[in-house]
C-alpha cells in the first residue's frame, strides 16, 4: 500500500494571483537570462567600457 502526501493550492495559501506571478515569471525568466548572457560576454562588456573610457566606475 502506498500513501502519497501533497497540499492542495489553497491549504498552501495560492491563489489565482500568485499563479498568475508563477506562470509569468517561468516564462519571462529563461528569456532574459538568455538574452542577457548574450550581452553580457567578455567581449560585450569590453566594448562597452571602450565606448565611454571616462564614466568607468572609480576612474577620477
Amino acid at each position: 500500500m502506498t500513501n502519497y502526501f501533497a497540499l492542495t493550492l489553497s491549504e498552501m495559501g495560492i491563489g489565482k494571483i500568485e499563479l498568475a506571478v508563477i506562470g509569468a515569471v517561468i516564462l519571462i525568466f529563461p528569456i532574459l537570462f538568455v538574452y542577457a548572457s548574450k550581452n553580457l560576454d567578455a567581449k560585450g562588456v569590453f566594448e562597452w567600457m571602450m565606448e565611454k573610457p571616462n564614466d568607468w566606475i572609480g576612474k577620477k
